[in-house]
């Protein structure tokens, strides 16, 4: 059998969990039982959060870090660590303060002065502008502000009529003298441009943060954290001490700190800036750049996209190379590794502000590729209309589509990222979340591809810590802890199981960075939509891959370990020049490339391309077409892997090969509705399909029909269900039963039930129980609407039937169910179907149940992050039935 499988069936699979542990600073007593609580939970790791600790790199600091990896070591753990006392990551502990001014954040910021000629001998003040702190009170020469440095001055001719900005520019900047103008200003209205290299630029929060753009800036980081924890804990680097954890870096330019729509283009706002970009920008734009600099912020056609891509293309590859690829570097020099996010939200990862300037950049120094999902950011059901938080309204197509897929593709891709992708998650949704929904978020990673994970968090403060609730163990308050476990293995199963091998994938969809800078844009995620929902599987590649690593062979695209049979561009009115010939160059070679809506029109420098531009258009290897028809093409282009028998918008689909086994995942991504459909899969060679629950960790013997070449399964998902199928030479000879089927009547339990509540300090003591008649909700008004704990129910029923096994199915639950029939256990749910196969428990004549139902503590805390969510019931309500199964047996 398989080694990953064989592993998984015995409980020896690796650990693929990282939970954040936040210090704040506790007894010695209190750090040990949570480290025991963590690792109790079936998890071998921590990340720990300094952010909220009063004492980052003081006595305190080193005592509690002492305390957490002495732990680790006995417990055979990882640690981790965040790598800055704020969030997020670039304050460097305080130490950006300290340092050289040259050293600190730096920004390009636009003022202007009007001015009208003919007018010789005139002269404007250009110092006004330049100063920072000014007091208007007095002379300019008095001011006691200081002044930001001057980049350039340029002035620009506008139209007489409408006051629109013309091409005509003029650069001034040597006409400057002691900070006056000089300049006879001739006929025509003119507006001056001074840019500057502004001091007071971008976000307060971070107003003491390190310039990313600048290699000795981010080496405060580097000097001041990491060296120090290196000092300490050489030893154990790269044994119990794994490595560092950035926390959304990012440029934080504008005085709005989690604005997404910050970019080149937002009047007012500063730019990032070090001293290596005057040189660039000469040598991207010319030697006239500098009357070229106002095009930043002011619209003059296409001129000005192609200004904007050249400062964006620059700022996203020194921030790379500065800051992301130099802490990598000094990692792995070290034996440890880098990992981490920067911000995603609605599509700031290819922007400025919180932003990185582009995903693939700014993490490919990391040594896994990452994301984020937290503050409510994926609910399910709103996968297309917008869900409001308390982070703001979100792009739910981006996040249900994109986010996943492009962390993944990364990971993919990048080769010293060895398939790995870790999402942060279940963080900041507050109490209403329980494991019902953790559930839900970690299949939707899963069925992507996301194979780590740090859950959002373990806290030692004393309950309740209104800090980004849930919290895993919250001093043993959580009812649901001690079933957090059984997600940790289910994650921990299906994880190793898509760890490495190789991950395939039908079609590549190019990133859509370098077409926003420049241009009309189509956002990537918007194929990716498409092509999901279809079970057509896909991967994000940057232009970066596609010119530097991409190869072609057999008229197919390979990438790495990845193969992919065709290409697609969303719609882009300019891509870079370099990038269109490539495009080229692959179709003339036979790959299929599919342009969305049309072929660009240009190039995103402005260099000529209408050789390339001609080629693409009449290469019969490319085709345009419609995001509407898109599906439908590739499908009858034999461009797919898996198909369903009808159009299954909510069936998500992974598929994973290791040398002598497939993998697939699939799983039921909508709230409501059951999938009931057959899947063909691409599989050849003989041998039966077997079918995999992760979380009972069983397997099962599927019904697979079909000829050569593919295999045809039915299957049958309930919403919150997936099932992992499993084929391949490797478990020849695998020991599997069918799966059972009903047989019999169906019993509907109709009789009174006691029910009694304990809290999660007192379980299993409960209290008095009471009689209920019918099952209700329990946090009804007249009911027990502030109670959260477990809920215990109690009844009998007769059973004439001699099958020996049954099904008992809860019907609706919230939000856990554990059961036993006889005194026996039956079986744990922790989100729908809940659904449980006993065997050996049930008898004739009367029968006992026992379910005990477990609610999250939303009811009790009502916390505000919980505000932003609708509020589930509470308890059993059914109907509860029990059926008689049967094992079929195979025909001969």
């Amino acid at each position: 059998m398989n080694r990953r499988i064989t592993e998984v069936l015995q409980g020896r699979e690796e650990n693929y969990i990282l939970p954040f542990l936040w210090q704040h600073g506790e007894e010695e007593g209190v750090i040990r039982e949570e480290m025991a609580r963590v690792h109790e939970s079936g998890i071998g790791a921590v990340c720990i959060e300094a952010r909220p600790h009063p004492d980052f790199l003081g006595p305190k600091w080193w005592l509690d870090m002492d305390i957490i990896m002495d732990e680790a070591r006995k417990r055979g753990m990882k640690v981790w660590l965040l790598d800055d006392d704020h969030f997020p990551t670039g304050h460097a502990a305080g130490k950006v303060k300290e340092a050289p001014e040259e050293l600190h954040r730096r920004f390009l910021g636009e003022r202007y002065i009007d001015t009208a000629g003919p007018a010789p001998g005139a002269s404007v003040l250009v110092d006004t502008l330049l100063l920072t702190g000014l007091r208007p009170t007095i002379s300019l020469r008095q001011n006691a502000g200081g002044r930001n440095k001057l980049i350039s001055v340029a002035a620009v001719r506008r139209d007489s009529a409408s006051g629109a900005l013309l091409e005509e520019a003029i650069d001034l900047t040597e006409r400057v003298r002691e900070g006056v103008l000089y300049w006879d200003i001739p006929e025509g209205y003119w507006r001056v441009f001074v840019i500057s290299e502004d001091k007071q630029g971008g976000s307060e929060k971070q107003a003491d943060y390190l310039n990313p753009l600048d290699r000795d800036s981010v080496r405060i980081l580097l000097d001041t954290v990491y060296e120090a924890v290196y000092e300490r804990y050489k030893e154990d680097f790269g044994q119990t001490f794994a490595g560092f954890f950035s926390d959304e870096p990012g440029f934080y330019n504008d005085k709005t700190t989690f604005d997404f729509e910050s970019r080149p283009g937002k009047a007012g706002v500063s730019l990032p800036w070090s001293s290596d970009m005057p040189a660039l920008l000469e040598q991207a734009l010319g030697g006239d750049y500098r009357k070229q600099l106002h095009l930043l912020w002011h619209d003059e056609g296409e001129q000005a996209d192609r200004v904007r891509y050249s400062y964006m293309n620059i700022v996203s590859r020194l921030y790379a190379e500065n800051f992301c690829n130099q802490i990598g570097e000094w990692c792995r020099a070290r034996g440890v590794e880098y990992i981490g996010h920067v911000l995603e939200d609605n599509n700031v990862h290819a922007r400025l502000g919180p932003g990185a300037g582009h995903f693939f950049r700014s993490m490919w120094g990391q040594d896994m590729s990452g994301l984020d999902v937290v503050l409510w950011q994926i609910v399910p059901g709103f996968d297309e209309v917008s869900f409001r938080s308390a982070s703001g309204v979100t792009d739910s197509e981006f996040f249900h589509y994109g986010l996943a897929k492009l962390g993944v593709s990364l990971g993919h891709i990048d080769p010293k990222k060895q398939g790995r992708t870790m999402c942060e998650v279940y963080g900041a949704y507050g109490w209403t979340e329980g494991l019902k929904l953790m559930k839900w978020l970690t299949d939707h990673m899963l069925v992507r591809g996301v194979n780590r994970f740090v859950p959002h968090a373990f806290t030692q403060k004393p309950f309740p810590d209104p800090d980004c609730g849930p919290h895993m163990y919250a001093g043993g308050k959580n009812p649901q802890y001690r079933y957090y476990g059984y997600l940790n293995r289910y994650i921990n199963r299906i994880s190793h199981l898509i760890s490495g091998g190789r991950h395939v994938a039908t079609a590549a969809v190019l990133y859509h960075a370098e077409a926003e800078w420049s241009g009309e844009a189509m956002y990537f995620h918007k194929p990716l939509k498409v092509l999901l929902q279809h079970q057509i599987d896909c991967e994000v590649l940057p232009a970066d891959v596609l010119l530097d690593e991409a190869k072609i062979n057999d008229s197919r695209l390979h990438v790495n370990l990845e193969d992919y049979q065709c290409l697609i561009i969303p719609y882009a009115e300019a891509l870079p020049a370099e990038l269109l010939r490539q495009l080229a160059d692959y179709a003339g070679l036979g790959l299929p490339v599919y342009f969305i809506n049309g072929l660009p029109v240009r190039s995103s420098e402005g260099a000529d391309v209408s050789a390339a531009l001609s080629f693409l258009s009449a290469c019969p290897n490319v085709k345009i077409s419609g995001l509407s028809r898109l599906a439908d093409g590739l499908t009858a282009a034999g461009y797919y892997e898996i198909k369903a028998y009808g159009y299954e918008p909510y069936l998500r689909n992974y598929h994973y090969v290791h040398e002598d086994a497939d993998v697939f995942m699939f799983f039921n991504e909508s709230p409501h509705k059951v999938i009931s459909t057959k899947v063909t899969l691409p599989l050849t060679g003989e041998g039966e399909v077997y079918g995999y629950d992760a979380f009972r960790n069983q397997l099962t013997l599927m019904e697979a029909g079909g000829e050569s070449g593919a295999k045809t399964v039915e299957l049958v998902l309930h919403p919150y269900e997936s099932i992992v199928l499993l084929h391949g030479a490797a478990l020849a000879g695998c020991s599997a039963e069918r799966a059972w089927t009903a047989d019999g009547q169906r019993l509907t339990l109709q009789g009174e039930w006691t029910v009694s509540t304990a809290v999660s300090e007192s379980y299993p003591a409960f209290n008095a129980p009471v009689t209920l008649k019918t099952l209700q909700n329990m946090s009804a008004p007249d009911m027990l609407p502030d109670f959260s704990g477990t809920f215990r129910y109690e009844t009998e029923f007769e059973w004439d039937d001699s099958a020996d096994s049954v099904l008992l199915e809860l019907g609706e639950v919230y939000e856990t169910a554990e059961a036993w029939i006889n005194g026996q256990r039956a079986g744990l749910c922790i989100c729908p179907p809940y659904r449980m196969e006993v065997t050996g428990a049930i008898r004739q004549g009367t029968n006992t149940l026992v379910v005990e139902v477990t609610n999250t503590l939303s009811k009790d805390q009502q916390d505000f992050l919980s505000a932003f969510a609708q509020q589930d019931p509470s308890g059993l309500i059914g109907p509860v039935t029990v059926t008689p199964l049967r094992r079929p047996v195979k025909e001969a």
